[in-house]
């Protein structure tokens, strides 16, 4: 008898701790929002457990010794006096369409990837690949997220955004539907040539012109576009006299309460003692295990606030090269831990709130004595694309050789996928669009 229990018991063991694993692996991806709930799930199932929002003091990591921050309720006060913003607006409907989890944080990837007019802002390949979704369901999950209101929101193209609101209005036919993949004969203005691909005379074409001029080719525009976060941002940057500072939002923070003394008088029930314990002992594991995800996710953002700093004085022009191997050597964590920690937690910082994996960025080629990152050429060439006279356009030789010029070798191909990636027109699609504003 004893012989068969044993094996029975180590496997079960080896379950336990492979469950507890796994969550704690979960743990490190999930927002302060996300986490609540986490927690509230879980003590729903175990009478021994509670959640609250911490009402001590955080710990924080300083950038330089002595370093001071601004109150953290302050800050928290400042966050939820700002009017709504489409981020905002799109995530409270995320919370009633996407009530698991895990595909709420994969939904929440592509929050971050709106872009302020509404579109999305990166391609569905990466999207896929940052959720560890394959292309179906990467595909599936973007069909879910355009689904919110006002519709429009999530598309790849303007022909997207258009379908996705001739759809909700009911006015997608068969010939609104080919008006649409012929848009480019739109631009050129060959109404004659529209008529005959769609098979319409031209009253019935400038019918469906006026309805097209009813949709809305920027859906998130309408919103507030001021200093508006996604969500209540989970770390705050804050700067004081002697450096740069990192805490946890307070204001948002969750943390586990382990009832002891209900244990203790349940547990001299009759026949309680086993249950008791397993529950005792799971709901002290949580608390470890998150105050293990509040250090971690404080050690990772210290190390990215500190690598970051000239972005955080100066902008977008001065973001700095780095990956997630470099940040996890530094911090003494294995590199998918940085991935999965960056892939959800928002921050506050003077230049804005954004995910923690925007700020990760590769190094190109410099003459100088650093290397300038892509995100930060990419800043570049639209601020040297911003500046140009509108009649005559810098084209991607031209911009390449100015950035080559400042330091940064840059071949016009790279301009090219850049400018495509912005989704900045090529110079002729510019001085063409100038021409027809004059």
């Amino acid at each position: 008898m004893t012989l068969h229990l044993a094996p029975r018991m180590a496997q079960r063991q080896s379950l336990v701790m492979t469950t507890q694993l796994q969550q704690a692996i979960c743990l490190l991806q999930l927002s302060n929002h996300d986490l609540h709930a986490f927690i509230e799930k879980a003590a729903e199932e175990n009478p021994f457990l509670d959640v609250a929002v911490s009402s001590r003091p955080v710990p924080s990591l300083p950038m330089s010794r002595g370093a001071a921050s601004e109150d953290m309720d302050d800050i928290g006060s400042r966050l939820a006096a700002h009017d709504l913003s489409l981020y905002a607006h799109v995530s409270a409907q995320f919370d009633v369409m996407f009530p698991d989890p895990r595909r709420r944080l994969a939904a929440e990837r592509f929050l971050e990837a709106l872009e302020p007019n509404g579109w999305l802002g990166e391609p569905l390949a990466a999207l896929a690949a940052a959720t560890g979704l394959d292309e179906a369901q990467a595909l599936a999950l973007l069909r879910d997220v355009q689904q919110v209101e006002p519709a429009g929101l999530f598309a790849r193209s303007l022909a997207e955004c258009l379908a996705l609101q001739a759809e909700d209005r009911g006015m997608m036919t068969p010939v609104f539907a080919r008006l649409l993949t012929n848009l480019p004969m739109l631009a050129a203005a060959d109404l004659a040539g529209l008529c005959r691909v769609l098979g319409v005379d031209m009253d019935s074409l400038k019918a469906m012109l006026r309805q097209l001029r009813g949709l809305n080719p920027k859906p998130g525009a309408d919103f507030s576009q001021g200093e508006l976060t996604v969500r209540e941002p989970d770390l705050i940057v804050t700067r004081g006299p002697e450096g740069w500072r990192v805490d946890l939002n307070r204001s948002t923070l969750p943390t586990v309460v382990v009832d002891e003394a209900a244990a203790d008088s349940v547990r001299r029930a009759r026949d309680a003692a086993v249950y008791v314990g397993e529950r005792l002992s799971l709901a002290r594991w949580l608390r470890r295990a998150i105050e293990h995800r509040n250090q971690t996710t404080l050690l990772i953002g210290a190390e990215i606030v500190r690598r970051q700093a000239a972005f955080l004085q100066g902008g977008a022009a001065y973001l700095q090269p780095m990956t997630l191997r470099e940040v996890a050597d530094a911090v003494g964590v294995h590199e998918s831990t940085v991935s999965r920690v960056t892939s959800g937690i928002m921050m506050a910082t003077p230049q804005g709130t954004f995910g923690l994996k925007r700020l990760f960025s590769t190094a190109l080629a410099s003459d100088g004595e650093g290397s300038a990152s892509s995100a930060a050429v990419r800043h570049r060439i639209q601020q040297l694309v911003r500046d140009e006279d509108p009649s005559n356009p810098l084209s991607d030789d031209a911009i390449a050789k100015v950035i080559s010029d400042e330091g940064t070798h840059l071949a016009r191909r790279t301009v090219a996928k850049y400018r495509d990636m912005l989704k900045i027109a090529s110079s002729f699609e510019r001085k063409r669009r100038a021409r027809l504003a004059a």
